[in-house]
This record gives structure tokens, sequence and C-alpha cells, in this order.
């Protein structure tokens, strides 16, 4: 049984159904082909000159080994992804197949929690689609980027929205369609996924939200349930606020500040995603399109208190700056009719 659907902008067919997929858009055409449960031959086997070992993760688990390491199959280009679990994929050159396989003590909705994440950043960057570590949000009609490195609160600050009424994009990856002039963002699919004390801290008891899988420790905010909404269509980026890490600031009510252009530039290079896992040409041209995107769009800094039961002030103050700038550029456009 194969599923297709759209998402990331992607048409995307699947040989599982898996939970996060569902009532998302039917796809037309289909970009990758997505296989779990075997990889191609040769793949598994490849080790020492047959491949490329170029990334090891710093990251380690209980027992100090890293928890991701990549590589190139030489004879093919295809790169290889291995978790410290025992989950591996592999994307062909093209990226425009995955294949994945399952330990035995893990459930494909375990490999999904990869395959939403880092696996399709690496194939939307491998494609070319620049990608940021984000959450965007709807707010009038315009996406409005939540940026930040790990810690930062993006997904909580996504589902606090999401809380008051707002629709939402996406999480976690940022996808965006750079039609030169402007960028749109690609919707994601309908999830936000929350560590459990962002759960606790929004909702009361971690036990309000479910599980992504009973293996792993995060949540899910579904965004098809009542109350909640999943914008599906793409939307014209019209701001990015970057978020300081939350539990290293001591300002109680929200502090909204511009960014100066190169500040804004290295902030979004840093929180490029996927950076690790793509060609050297590839990232030589995020330069260019960063560039461009930060002239196209307002860049702010946003700090904000750590204390959960603030983050709705820090949900308005977003809104108020954005909607300020909104009027700001009707006022331009305005004076611009008047002179001519």
């Amino acid at each position: 049984m194969f599923v297709e659907c759209t998402i990331f902008g992607l048409g995307v067919r699947v040989n599982r159904a898996l939970a996060a997929l569902a009532a998302l858009p039917v796809a037309q055409p289909i970009d990758v082909i997505i296989e779990f449960g075997y990889l191609p031959a040769g793949s598994h086997e490849a080790a020492g000159s047959e491949v490329d070992e170029f990334f090891v993760s710093q990251h380690r688990d209980t027992n100090g080994e890293p928890t991701v390491r990549a590589a190139r199959l030489k004879s093919s280009g295809a790169l290889r992804m291995s978790y410290v679990d025992g989950t591996v994929f592999v994307i062909n050159e093209e990226a425009t197949q995955v294949w994945a396989t399952t330990p035995p003590d893990q459930t494909v909705e375990d490999t999904a929690a990869y395959l939403l994440g880092p696996i399709m950043g690496t194939v939307l960057r491998s494609r070319g689609v620049m990608c940021l570590h984000g959450s965007a949000v709807a707010i009038n009609n315009r996406a409005v980027a939540l940026v930040g490195g790990s810690g930062a609160g993006k997904s909580t600050t996504a589902a606090a929205f999401a809380r008051l009424g707002y629709p939402v994009l996406s999480d976690d990856i940022l996808s965006l369609t750079d039609n030169r002039s402007h960028f749109l963002v690609r919707p994601a699919y309908p999830r936000i996924r929350l560590w459990p004390e962002s759960v606790a801290g929004l909702f009361g008891s971690v036990d309000m939200l479910p599980r992504m899988t009973p293996n792993w420790e995060k949540r899910f905010l579904g965004l098809n349930a009542l109350g909640y909404s999943f914008q599906s269509e793409p939307l014209e980026l019209a701001a990015i606020y970057f978020l300081a890490p939350r539990e290293t600031v001591a300002t109680i009510q929200p502090v909204v500040d511009a960014v100066r252009s190169t500040d804004a530039l290295m902030a979004l290079i840093s929180d490029s995603y996927a950076a690790n896992y793509i060609y050297k040409s590839l990232r030589a041209t995020e330069f260019e399109v960063l560039g461009r995107l930060v002239q196209s769009v307002p860049m702010r800094r946003v700090a904000a208190s750590a204390d959960f039961s603030r983050i709705d002030e820090l949900c308005h103050a977003i809104t108020k700056d954005f909607q300020k700038s909104l009027s700001s550029d009707v006022d331009n456009l305005s004076e611009i009719d008047e002179r001519y």
C-alpha cells in the first residue's frame, strides 16, 4: 500500500501509512519516493574504502556513541545516515528516493520521527531548497517565522500561537520557496513536536498530549484537532523573529528589537538546516539566498520570560510588532501613491 501526499512542497509516495501524514493534500506530481523496510543493494554493508564518512555527531548517547554518522557511498554518490539506535537511511544523490530500515526493537513510526525531521530536511537541502531551523505561524494571512537555536522555544511558541487560534504552517523545519522577489513558506505536516516540560507548561500536564511513539519522550500537538488549525497552503514570508534562549533571559516583559542586516545574516547562516549533510557547492549558494532574504523581510530579535504562564505575552508582543510593520508598509505605499 502506497500513500501519496504533499509535504514541505514536495509530492511524496510512501510505502507505509504514517499517522503524521494523514489528511495532507494529495501529491501531484511525485517528487520523492520513500520506501521503508530495505536499503538499496550494497549500501548497508559498504565500509572502509567504499564510503566517505564525512560527519560524526558530537552528541553522544549514554554509552558515549555518536548519535548519527553520515557517509557518501562512492559507487553511487548516495548519502547514508546511520543512527545509534540502529536506524539507517539512504538518500540517492538526486534526492528523489529515500530508503529506510527499522531496528527490531523499534516501529516504523519511530523511524518516521527521523524521516519527518533531519531526513526530509536533508532531502530538501539536497534539492536546493533553503531550510532554516524554525517554525512558522500565519498572522493576517502572512507567514511569520520563529527562528533560533536549540532551546530557544520555537516549537513551544508555535504551540502557544496555535492555542490562541493562529494557524501553523511548520515546526522545526522552515522550508522556503525562493521566488527571487519574495519567499514563500512551504507547509509541513499538521503536528508540533514538544518536549514533556513544554507540554506540562502549556497544557498543565504532560499527559494532555500523546507521545510521538511509545519509544520517544516527545509529545505532539495535532493541528487537525478541534480548536487548532494547520495552514495547508503556502504563504508569503513577511517577518522573521529570532528567539533568544528562554532559560537565559532575565527580562519579564517581552522585548522586541530590530536586528542589523549583518547580524541577521550571520544568525540565519547559523540556523540553516541540515548544513552538515549537503555538498559544499549547495552550501555556497545559501549566502546569496540568505542575503536576499535579509533584504526581503523585517528581522527582529525577541527576548522573553522563561515562565510558561507568560508565553501568551510573547505571542501578543510578536503579533503587535508584526501588525505595526504591516501598517508601516501600507503607510509607505500610500506615500508613494500620493507622490505619483
